[in-house]
């Protein structure tokens, strides 16, 4: 596949869960789509919509929402190189509003593409299963995060999360990253107040883990943070195989927990 091509990152999302021979990956670049930009909140698909394309995530974070929650809350969180309703090459039917947090670029491809490039690949097939398993393991994670752990660590285990998953494709790698949440956006992912998320950022920055100015977040204190939040990688299914391409925060995440 070529270097800088539109579609990299959800190569290497798929690569990250499995083995793709070089072949396999190459069918992405016959994909086709219509780009399509998005403002901050902008609804990218309704409750209850019928989809008959895929959203696939080029640039910055969407986000589902609970329909009929009145203050927005975040159900789940999508990244470049997500596939956001990658569920509805199964059931059309959308569940929850798919919405932007802030500017995004997504290419919307038609189910029928993936339909035939699972058909062609068996590799590719095994790949988008796993893909579409790890959705499921991060939503039950999330669920975890809401029910079990006071709020420093909530957020604190959200943003491993988000800079893991980030880091996957490429971004984020100095543990920099455009924040993918207003102070409100974090406060209905963790379903506490704004006010309380204030709190809660103001104790991680007193704490030397991190650093929130304006619309760039960076980590500050990696192995901190981990510990913090007890943060195990170990659900976002990074293939064992690919040690060597993993990035080292991955490999070493559940060494921080071990030492804490």
């Amino acid at each position: 596949m070529q270097a800088g091509f539109a579609f990299s990152k959800l190569a290497d999302r798929l690569t990250s869960l499995a083995e793709l021979p070089p072949d396999d990956l190459d069918l992405l670049a016959d994909m086709p789509s219509s780009i399509a930009h998005f403002g901050a909140h902008q609804t990218v698909l309704r409750h209850g919509d019928e989809a008959g394309q895929c959203c696939l995530l080029l640039q910055g974070y969407l986000s589902w929402q609970n329909h009929e929650s009145a203050d927005g809350q975040i159900t789940a969180l999508c990244v470049p190189g997500d596939i956001a309703n990658l569920h509805t090459l199964y059931r059309p039917r959308i569940d929850g509003n798919l919405v932007a947090l802030g500017p995004a670029i997504v290419a919307l491809v038609p189910h029928r593409f993936f339909r035939e490039v699972t058909a062609r690949s068996p590799a590719m097939s095994h790949a988008m299963l796993l893909m579409l398993l790890a959705d499921h393991a991060i939503q039950r994670n999330w669920t975890v995060n809401l029910g079990s752990r006071d709020a420093l660590t909530r957020v604190a285990h959200l943003l491993c999360e988000i800079t893991v998953r980030l880091q996957i494709v490429g971004l984020a790698r100095d543990f920099r990253l455009s924040s993918p949440f207003t102070q409100s956006d974090l406060a209905a992912a963790c379903s506490i107040s704004a006010v309380h998320a204030n709190r809660t950022i103001q104790e991680l920055r007193r704490c030397n883990l991190l650093q929130w100015q304006g619309k760039t977040l960076t980590i500050t204190d990696w192995p901190g943070l981990v510990r913090l939040a007890g943060f195990d990688p170990a659900y976002l299914s990074i293939r064992s195989g690919a040690n060597d391409a993993r990035p080292p925060y991955v490999r070493s995440a559940t060494a921080d927990v071990a030492v804490a």
